[in-house]
């Protein structure tokens, strides 16, 4: 079986995670799994994605330009819907990226929207294909 079981970010501010992602994974139609005082999950699709502090971070900010995860790419619906969020996003904590190539930045047949937080994580919303 493949598939993703879950994926694990870890947040130096856990206030902004909370506020910036709770917004768009709500969006997105992600549920409050669980929550703790230093995190929380996220489900959607028999998936989720964990929100967390640790005491082994090495820095405040995440890098997307370093090796390792550049964004999370997210089903966002038909493009209405992306638009919407697209729409919205600055008023959370999120800055549009690349749009003067939006909704097209990833080509003529791909239409999505990518956001980055205050942390510097970047996160892509794809419409569905028609």
């Amino acid at each position: 079986m493949a598939g993703f079981h879950h994926v694990e970010v870890w947040v130096a501010n856990l206030d902004e995670a909370r506020a910036e992602w709770g917004w768009l994974l709500r969006q997105l139609g992600f549920t409050l799994a669980s929550e703790w005082p230093e995190g929380q999950s996220w489900a959607a699709g028999g998936a989720y994605l964990t929100l967390t502090t640790s005491p082994n971070l090495t820095g405040p900010a995440h890098d997307r330009r370093s090796p390792g995860v550049n964004h999370l790419a997210f089903k966002g619906g038909p493009a209405d819907r992306v638009d919407a969020i697209m729409a919205d996003a600055q008023a959370h904590g999120w800055v549009p990226l690349y749009q003067e190539r939006y909704p097209h930045a990833g080509g003529a047949g791909h239409y999505a929207g990518w956001l980055e937080n205050s942390a510097g994580c970047k996160a892509e919303i794809v419409a569905d294909q028609s």
